[in-house]
């Protein structure tokens, strides 16, 4: 199969006819990973480009491919150009593939185009976004940050035009609807809210976009220029992320122990807890449809169209409301009888609105299935009235349940997922033990870190019936061998059955390898980042700090002088200077701090270090509480930072 430079020929020949849509929409997906915008990709990034072209590929089937590319490629460079991206297209078109490399993203009512001509090709580049959803996004920011001070020269914003796109512009809505989602992400004290400038501005935009990568989003083809252009697909995208991370938030077992009353018959408590918050949200409205005596659903498009199953949700919600807190709400179920889906959605949104939950979803949005809204609406009505009758599995008491078990995310397990998860990895990282059990997202975290993976020699889901746990147990074998003998990582004692029964301790050395080795690869030109050692990095610090006359001198990255953060503020001053509000940081009495006022310096500290455009996930606690391994990512962060600003 000769794939390079047959874009044109195979148009004019009529081998496989590419509809303008499907150029439009190839286009759309290569310029994502084209970040640097140079009209080619590398053949690591092929991969990624098919994923985003949502046309999913196993990986050894993107190998051969890259083989067969390579034999025939006339220079030799390895780079993809977007012409020979359309040739591989059509070389798969024509054959097996034909009827699955599509676009999802149907052509309907409610999708907006917009676009012109990029600068790399004459082709010209269209993306779409959805208006309903942005509807749902800007009713939802316009309640939630109504009387907040800093966001009143933005909202109200009129959800029928396209004010939502220029209100990321400065970046402080962003950053508020960050901290709406996880609270304390951001110190707001390091949001530019007065006499902005477009630098300043920009500024806001790098820390909106760093801290949410630090709470679990994707951003690696979002930068603060597109913000601030207002691309729609970008801005909806972004907005979604980290909308979805808010009402996510609690929907998990460790968290909420209520969730355990969702246990089905002999099911085991690993199981419930292994479960997608999509997943859980199902089973809960099911829960409540059983209840009621009325047929289940199996998702949140086909099956919710009638509002059928709502309108039993909300009765049910409404009647362990009166049982548990006396909430004196009766849900009117007349609307059933209406044999208009739109008006009998409405009535059911009105009895919503009654407990304060008519959020995201309009009458058609239900009608038509919109799947996303729907995931939204339910979601905030569980987080408003989860109605999961305590202690009960189905009308047996938990006390049989080994709560102990039941152990709550940690921060260094929450930063590890949400690092995971802001790299791309599919599936979604949820429990950080259960969907690393199958090796699969550990195979794409190699590849990140450059440790080339043979995929031919990886089991892809779907798994068979019989034998399926044998396949991901395969997975982590070769898993372990990899970080053992490629990555040269240190794994004595580790193998692949302590990744497929989800050990803590080991899958946790794993990860911490492959995070360490991301950080540092920014820091070196060699390749693999391994020579990059700690001592280097300590040394980088305390030059840094000394050529710059500061006295924070820190002897390793478990010296307690950093849990009072000031050799980090100290250093963001040396690199960046102008940055730090002095004013702002405590430095205590005769060497001792208290800790207040030490989360206060570490609430900063970070803060500051995503705004001047370091890649943080480190928590405050990590320097409050001298966390060695996450205060060596910081420092590490902080000194690529420098590195590359250096070399501009």
């Amino acid at each position: 199969m000769k794939v390079v430079h047959k874009a044109e020929a195979n148009m004019e020949n009529h081998v496989t006819q590419i509809s303008r849509e499907d150029l439009e929409d190839l286009r759309e997906a290569f310029n994502k990973i084209d970040i640097d915008n140079s009209g080619f990709v590398s053949d690591f990034e092929l991969q990624e480009l098919f994923r985003e072209a949502s046309f999913s590929l196993p990986g050894y089937k993107v190998r051969e491919i890259m083989e067969t590319f390579i034999a025939g490629d006339t220079n030799k460079d390895e780079k993809i150009s977007f012409e020979e991206f359309v040739s591989i297209y059509q070389e798969l078109k024509s054959k097996e593939f034909s009827e699955t490399f599509r676009k999802t993203i149907s052509r309907r009512d409610g999708i907006r185009s917009f676009g012109g001509t990029s600068g790399n090709s004459s082709e010209g580049t269209q993306h779409s976004y959805s208006d309903e959803e942005k509807v749902a996004f800007v009713n939802w920011i316009n309640k939630a940050l109504a009387k907040d001070p800093d966001c009143q020269h933005l909202l109200p914003m009129n959800p029928n035009d396209e004010s939502l796109f220029a209100s990321v512009r400065d970046g402080i809505l962003l950053c508020k609807m960050i901290n709406l989602s996880q609270p304390n992400t951001i110190d707001e004290r390091v949001i530019n809210t007065k006499k902005l400038t477009t630098f300043t501005m920009t500024e806001n935009l790098v820390l909106a976009l760093n801290s949410a990568s630090a709470i679990g989003c994707m951003v690696v083809s979002i930068d603060a220029h597109d913000l601030m252009a207002g691309k729609p697909h970008l801005v909806l995208g972004l907005f979604w992320q980290i909308i979805k991370v808010g009402l996510f938030a609690d929907i998990e077992v460790s968290r909420n122990e209520d969730l355990i009353g969702l246990l089905s018959d002999k099911e085991h408590l690993d199981h419930l807890m292994s479960l997608s918050p999509e997943d859980l949200l199902l089973r809960w409205v099911n829960h409540h449809l059983r209840n009621a005596g009325t047929s289940t659903i199996g998702n949140f498009s086909e099956d919710i169209k009638d509002s059928r199953a709502y309108f039993h949700l909300l009765d049910q919600i409404a009647l362990q409301g009166e049982r548990d807190y006396k909430m004196n709400i009766k849900i009117d179920m007349s609307g059933l009888q209406e044999r208009n889906l739109d008006r009998r959605a409405e009535l059911m949104l009105q009895q919503a609105a009654r407990m304060d939950c008519r959020q995201f979803v309009s009458p058609h949005d239900v009608t038509s299935g919109n799947s996303k809204l729907n995931l939204a609406f339910v979601a905030n009505l569980y987080n408003m009235h989860p109605g999961v009758q305590k202690g009960q599995i189905n009308g047996s008491s938990v006390n049989s349940i080994d709560l102990a078990h039941i152990e709550p995310e940690t921060n260094e397990e929450k930063t590890f997922r949400n690092w995971m998860n802001s790299l791309g990895v599919s599936p979604h990282v949820n429990h950080l033990y259960w969907d690393l059990c199958d090796g699969l997202v550990i195979m794409q975290l190699y590849e990140k870190v450059n440790v080339p993976v043979n995929w031919k020699k990886v089991n892809q889901p779907p798994y068979p019936v019989l034998g399926t746990n044998m396949k991901k147990l395969e997975n982590c074998n070769y898993a372990v061998e990899l970080g053992r003998d490629v990555a040269h990582f240190s794994l004595v004692g580790i193998g692949g059955e302590n990744l497929n029964q989800g050990s803590r301790i080991h899958t946790l050395a794993l990860v911490w390898q492959l995070m360490r080795r991301y950080t540092v690869l920014v820091l070196s030109d060699l390749g693999d980042g391994e020579k990059v050692g700690d001592q280097i990095i300590l040394g980088w610090v305390n030059t840094t700090l000394s050529q710059k006359r500061k006295d924070t001198q820190i002897s390793s990255f478990k010296d307690k002088l950093i849990s009072t953060s000031l050799p980090v503020i100290d250093l963001i001053d040396a690199i960046a200077p102008g940055n730090v509000k002095w004013d702002m940081v405590k430095r205590g009495e005769k060497g001792w701090m208290k800790e207040a006022d030490k989360h206060n310096n570490a609430m900063y500290a970070i803060s500051l270090a995503r705004k001047i455009g370091a890649r943080v996930y480190a928590l405050p606690d990590d320097l409050v509480e001298v966390n060695p391994k996450m205060v060596l990512t910081l420092f590490a962060s902080l000194m690529g930072h420098s590195m590359k600003k250096a070399n501009r």
